[in-house]
């Protein structure tokens, strides 16, 4: 019994790790801006020019995403 839940572990973790669940379609991060005008009440030029902004990662208040490779996460500044 041990060997097949050993198997079974060998196998999972590296399909768990080739689809990170970070990844999204370009219709959900849609759906995402368009909620994001939506609440914000944005019409006209200012819903087109937030949706541009929103799908292409621009005015994320959390700043530009961290590549893969930077390794471990820094410790917070005290």
């Amino acid at each position: 019994m041990k060997i097949v839940l050993s198997l079974a572990a060998a196998v999972a973790v590296p399909l768990l790790l080739a689809n990170p669940a970070a990844a999204i379609t370009a219709k959900q991060k849609m759906d995402t801006c368009k909620f994001g005008a939506d609440d914000q009440k944005l019409t006209g030029a200012k819903r087109s020019a937030f949706l541009k902004n929103c799908m292409a990662n621009r005015n994320d208040k959390r700043g530009p995403a961290q590549p893969a490779s930077a390794g471990a996460v820094p410790p917070p500044k005290q």
